[in-house]
């Protein structure tokens, strides 16, 4: 039950980084309104991709 478990959260986590890298330009265009939107979109596909890796990693080791 507990390798299920943790299996999901590494999925989730994974479909969150991917979804991250995505849609970073669109959630930045809702999310901040401040004119150097690229420097955030470039913050948030980098944040997606580690996001991924991890959920990855966690499934990869379970």
């Amino acid at each position: 039950m507990g390798k299920i478990i943790i299996k999901l959260v590494g999925s989730i986590l994974a479909l969150v980084g991917v979804i991250l890298i995505y849609d970073a330009r669109t959630i930045t265009k809702k999310a901040f309104s401040f004119g150097d939107q690229n420097e955030a979109t470039l913050g948030l596909k980098i944040a997606g991709y580690l996001i991924s890796i991890a959920g990855a990693t966690i499934i990869m080791l379970n």
